[in-house]
């Protein structure tokens, strides 16, 4: 396996097959269970009724990996679904569920540490035990970074509460990948599955722009954060963004307009089209874009990093950052490269 023409899926989520059900165990229906269809898929239920329908490629590591193969994938970076964060939770049972995904997790990696690389999940509803778990998820259990929503329980990711947690990543140097759940206007979308195509995009945008106005990143240069979905609809909207932090300087919290802080976040590739690839790299640059599919979900793109396949304008060495080597870069795991 060479660095030089690796292929890592950034952006992929998975499930143990035998997920708690703490809906029975603590009395409450709004906790996400699975319940099994067939050998081949499952439902993930939510107060009663379907969320998601799954197939056996969310849980089986072995179909998992025949899929890889398959599609030339070397190496997939796991995460949990993020309807499993349930931050609204009592803390010490959000802990519980973190607690075991990222056993699970770190237990797949263990198995087949050459095909993956794991991502956890903490409580951040309780901020100290979001760092507790943090600190035992990266440096006993070995997992990578960290997965965390676009807001907790509507609090945005540039609330005071939050501030010391990224204090601890930047101090730890853990990467963190931001995926959107529970996204604004959700009453607005109850048709045509708007929460997947309007709904995340647009959460996405407003977690980052939280975050770039915050004046987080001047505080902790050095925190690595990707945004899912190829950071939704903030590239385009940055310009409006820029005018906004130009004309209102008392709303200014940082050093420089937005669009300086966006080139110094990362995001995934999952654009679906080369227009978009082609304007997030020189938005963004070719160093900050990171192949991810969204495996196993209808709307991942097969194989990670088709759109930059298809992209003809790119150098091969362009390609190449970007469909392997700004992954292990940001997840400070080039050596992986040499297994």
């Amino acid at each position: 396996m060479s660095i030089n023409n690796l292929r890592v899926d950034f952006h992929t989520h998975i499930i143990p097959e035998d997920f708690p059900d703490l809906a029975s165990k603590y009395g409450d229906d709004r906790w996400p269970t699975l319940k099994k269809t067939c050998d081949c898929g499952a439902e993930i239920f939510i107060k009663g009724k379907s969320f998601r329908k799954l197939t056996n490629q969310a849980w089986d590591v072995e179909k998992r990996i025949a899929d890889m193969d398959k599609e030339g994938i070397d190496i997939q970076v796991l995460s949990p679904i993020p309807v499993t964060f349930s931050y609204w939770s009592h803390p010490e049972a959000g802990l519980e569920l973190a607690k075991n995904q990222n056993n699970f997790i770190a237990s797949v990696v263990k198995e087949k540490p050459e095909r993956f690389i794991g991502l956890g999940t903490v409580p951040l509803q309780d901020v100290d035990m979001a760092i507790a778990e943090m600190d035992r998820a990266v440096h006993e259990l070995g997992l990578k970074g960290i997965q965390i929503g676009s807001n907790v329980n509507g609090l945005n990711l540039d609330d005071s509460s939050l501030f010391v947690f990224f204090e601890a990543a930047a101090k730890w140097e853990v990467p963190l990948f931001v995926h959107p759940w529970a996204t604004l206007g959700g009453e607005r979308m109850p048709r045509h599955n708007f929460m997947y195509s309007i709904g995340m995009p647009s959460e996405t945008a407003l977690a980052a722009g939280s975050l770039i106005m915050s004046g987080i990143l001047d505080k902790f240069p050095n925190l690595k954060i990707c945004f899912a979905h190829g950071g939704g609809s903030l590239p385009y909207i940055l310009p409006r963004m820029d005018k906004g932090w130009e004309v209102w300087p008392e709303i200014r919290k940082t050093e420089k307009p937005p669009s300086y802080y966006a080139k110094k976040l990362y995001y995934d590739s999952l654009v679906y089209d080369t227009r978009n690839l082609a304007f997030m790299i020189e938005r963004f640059g070719i160093d900050k874009i990171i192949a991810g599919s969204d495996y196993p979900f209808l709307l991942r793109e097969t194989p990670a990093g088709k759109v930059i396949d298809k992209l003809k304008a790119l150098s091969k060495e362009d390609a190449q950052l970007m469909l392997g080597q700004n992954a292990l870069k940001f997840l400070g795991i080039a050596e992986m490269a040499k297994l």
